[in-house]
C-alpha cells in the first residue's frame, strides 16, 4: 500500500502554504500536515505489515510501562512459566522463566524522519511529497517487522512443552504434505498438556489456525491438486505413491489457486520466508534443538520454516502506547531545518514492544 496526494486545489493549497515565506503561516501549514499525515501512515503500517496477522495490540496509554496478569494464561497450579520480550529495539526476543505473577512489559521508542527541498514544496508537486511519506512509512514497517518477527521466532526456536518441541520436521525434505499438517496438530495436542502431564479438562489451544509461509510452499499447497498425497507403502512403495486426494478435495485446490484452508488452518503467503530469506535466517540463529528433514540441525539454506499460530490465544501481543483517540502514529514538524537550509521535514515516532507471553500457541514446521 502507498500513500498518494490527490491532486485537489486544497491539498495543492496546504503543500505551497507550507514552504510559505510568512514562517507564522508555514508553520501552521505544517502542523496541519502533520495532523492530517498521522492516521494515513497508521493505515499504511496496519494493512502493509504481516506482524499484525501474528500480534494483538495491547493499547495502553501514559509515561508508565504497560503490565499483564500471567495468571490468566496459565493453569493456576503451573509452577514457573516462560515469556519472551525485547528489551531494546532491534534486539532478539530474551526469555525469562518467571511465576504466575504480574509482569511489566518493556517498550521502546521507534522514528523515522524526512526533510523536503523547499522549492519542490513551493511549486506544489505533490508526488514528490508522497514519495517522502511512503519512505518514512517504509522505514517504520521495517522497524517494526524485524521488531516483531525477532521475538515470535526466538519463542517458537526455543519452546518446549513436556519435552515437545513446537516446531516438527516434515516427512519429506522441501516437500509439504498433507501429512506433515496432521502431524503438526497432533504435536499441537501434546504441547497442550494439562500442568499434571496428563489431559487437560479444557484445551489450551487445539492447534494452528492460521500458517505463514513462503511462496515456494504456497506452490506445494497448490500442487495438491494433482500430485499424490499418501505416504505409506501400501501394497509396495512403487504403488504407495499412486493414491492421490479425493476429486472434490483436489478441485477445491486447483480452483482456489492454493488460497484455500488445511484442516480449518488459514494459509498466508510471506516473501521474508523461504530457503536464505530474512526470516528464515533469523529462525537458523536463534532455533535450539530444531532439526530439519533430513535430521540435521535445521539450516536456513536448505530448510525452510512455516509458521504457525493460535489467532483465537492472544498471547503474542504488540503493547504499544495510545492516544485518548486510540492513535500510535505521531508525526510532528521537525523544528532543526533553518531558513538558511533550504528545507522543512516531519518525524514520526511510536512507541510499542512486543512479548510471546505463552508459547503454547507457536507450532511450525521445518520443511
Amino acid at each position: 500500500m502507498r500513500i498518494k496526494l490527490k491532486n485537489t486545489p486544497e491539498q495543492v493549497e496546504l503543500i505551497k502554504a507550507m514552504a510559505d515565506k510568512d514562517a507564522t503561516k508555514s508553520m501552521q501549514a505544517r502542523q496541519a500536515f502533520a495532523e492530517f499525515v498521522g492516521p494515513v501512515i497508521q493505515q499504511v503500517l496496519n494493512l502493509a505489515a504481516l506482524s499484525p496477522l501474528l500480534y494483538t495490540d495491547w493499547p495502553y496509554s501514559g509515561d508508565n510501562d504497560p503490565e499483564v496478569e500471567l495468571d490468566q494464561f496459565y493453569n493456576t497450579n503451573t509452577p514457573q512459566v516462560s515469556v519472551w520480550q525485547q528489551s531494546v529495539a532491534g534486539g532478539l526476543g530474551t526469555s525469562t522463566v518467571t511465576g504466575l505473577q504480574t509482569l511489566r512489559l518493556q517498550t521502546y521508542e521507534l522514528d523515522s524522519a524526512v526533510s523536503l527541498l523547499v522549492r519542490n514544496v513551493q511549486r506544489g508537486v505533490l508526488p514528490y511529497v508522497s514519495n517522502a511519506l511512503n519512505r518514512m512509512s517504509q522505514e517504520l514497517i521495517r522497524y517494526q517487522e524485524y521488531n516483531a518477527f525477532y521475538v515470535a521466532l526466538r519463542a517458537l526456536g526455543e519452546a518446549s512443552t513436556d519435552g515437545n518441541k513446537h516446531v516438527i520436521a516434515a516427512t519429506t525434505a522441501s516437500v509439504l504434505q498433507l501429512d506433515d499438517f496432521n502431524r503438526l496438530l497432533t504435536r499441537s495436542k501434546r504441547i497442550n498438556v494439562a500442568f499434571n502431564g496428563g489431559t487437560p479438562d479444557v484445551m489450551y489451544s487445539r492447534g494452528a489456525t492460521d500458517m505463514l509461509m513462503s511462496p515456494e510452499m504456497m506452490e506445494e499447497i497448490r500442487a495438491f491438486a494433482y500430485e499424490p498425497m499418501n505416504t505409506r507403502a501400501i501394497p509396495n512403495t512403487d504403488e504407495s505413491t499412486a493414491v492421490p486426494l479425493p476429486d472434490s478435495v483436489r478441485s477445491q485446490f486447483f480452483a482456489g489457486s492454493g488460497d484455500t484452508s488445511i484442516y480449518g488452518i488459514t494459509l498466508h503467503e510471506g516473501l521474508e520466508l523461504g530457503i536464505s530469506k530474512t526470516y528464515n535466517d533469523i529462525f537458523a540463529a536463534v532455533a535450539s534443538g530444531i532439526n530439519g528433514p533430513g535430521g540435521a540441525a535445521f539450516a536456513s539454506a536448505t530448510d525452510e520454516l512455516v509458521l504457525g499460530w493460535d489467532s483465537t490465544r492472544e498471547v503474542v501481543i504488540r503493547p504499544v502506547n495510545t492516544d485518548l483517540d486510540g492513535s500510535s502514529v505521531k508525526v510532528e514538524v521537525d523544528d532543526q531545518f533553518s531558513k538558511r537550509s533550504g528545507k522543512i521535514g516531519w518525524f514520526t515516532k511510536l512507541i510499542e514492544g512486543r512479548a510471546v507471553l505463552d508459547a503454547r500457541a507457536l507450532t511450525g514446521l521445518a520443511v
